[in-house]
């Protein structure tokens, strides 16, 4: 895909994801890795409803603003997924609402912050991991990233929000979508006993979709 298309897909999936109120107002992020190395990256202060693509932020490399507009401060997160997901190609951030919610619960397991509740959540995120609260921008949030080893493509941010990269800006867009989903039928579940998916129904799943999970929990 041509760097020109790549902007105007940033645009087009940040606007739809605006709009359908997964991340409001100038919260939010998106980046994309280029073939040279370099990657785009939304700018600071924007909202992802109204993105320009000739505004975008292009990074070179070494991870510096070569042209467009400044880029989001979130800029060591997303270079903290790139570094340690190798097939990573796009990575989304998002203050989704019921992401962010389960982010603040006492009893999240940091190593599996849901259960298998679903077929496509497993097959969409895999499990998502929860790392301690930075505030927005704090290098130090790309070390707690790093800290997991490239094990998850999904990430919750402790009060803050979802970050999920994927090897298409398609793919992360549909994960971080499965991952907010699910947190909402969490919530909406919680404290009635649901019925999660049994360890051998997870292990038939990674089998025929060749899933790589960190570890598998036994919630029934």
């Amino acid at each position: 895909m041509s760097e020109t298309r790549i902007r105007e897909e940033i645009c087009r999936l940040g606007r739809s994801l605006f709009e359908r109120g997964l991340t409001p107002g100038s919260s939010g992020n998106i980046s994309v890795k280029l073939d040279d190395g370099g990657w785009l990256v939304t700018p600071t202060n924007a909202s992802l409803g109204s993105l320009d693509p000739a505004r975008m932020s292009r990074l070179g490399p070494d991870g510096k603003l070569v042209s467009g507009d400044a880029p989001t401060k979130e800029v060591p997160l997303h270079t903290a997924l790139y570094q340690t997901r190798s097939a990573a190609r796009a990575v989304v951030h998002l203050h989704s609402t019921h992401s962010v919610a389960l982010s603040m619960l006492p009893e999240i397991d940091p190593r599996a912050a849901l259960p298998p509740m679903t077929p496509y959540y497993l097959m969409k995120c895999g499990q998502t991991a929860l790392v301690p609260y930075y505030r927005p921008g704090d290098p130090a949030v790309a070390e707690a990233i790093k800290g997991l080893a490239g094990k998850y493509s999904s990430v919750l941010l402790a009060n803050h929000g979802p970050v999920v990269s994927g090897d298409t800006l398609e793919a992360a867009v549909y994960a971080i979508e499965e991952l907010e989903e699910t947190a909402k039928l969490y919530l909406l579940l919680r404290g009635l006993n649901p019925r999660y998916l049994s360890p051998d129904q997870v292990k038939d799943l990674t089998k025929v979709f060749g899933l790589t999970l960190p570890e598998t929990h036994d919630h029934t």
